[in-house]
């Protein structure tokens, strides 16, 4: 199948002309069913309008649920490592540096 060379419609753009073109089949149908398309394929279209709207809806909510996620994740992190830091310098004045190993700690020149 050779690509189109006109630009891509977005998805609100394709629903509304989908939306659009249901309408006019529907006022028009009698006319349409004499070139072949009856109320099946009006049908269909109208459906998969509508599941693509909610598929839509859905993925937006899992994008915003992921920015949450994604945003509880960074600061866990950041906790975590304030936390390293802090255990870091306690065990570099608490012990000697021949034991620093014991702690993860890699001796630094």
């Amino acid at each position: 199948m050779a690509k189109s060379s006109r630009p891509k419609v977005s998805y609100a753009e394709l629903i509304a002309k989908a939306q659009l073109m249901v309408a006019g089949l529907k006022n028009n149908a009698q006319e349409v069913q004499k070139r072949g398309i009856g109320t099946d394929f009006t049908s269909l279209l109208e459906k998969q309008c509508e599941e693509a709207i909610t598929l839509n809806n859905e993925q937006e909510r899992l994008k915003a649920e992921l920015k949450a996620k994604t945003e509880e994740f960074v600061s866990k992190l950041n906790a975590i490592q304030e936390q390293m830091r802090e255990a870091n310098a306690v065990a570099k004045l608490a012990m000697p540096k021949a034991r620093w190993r014991e702690f993860g700690i890699e001796t630094s020149r």
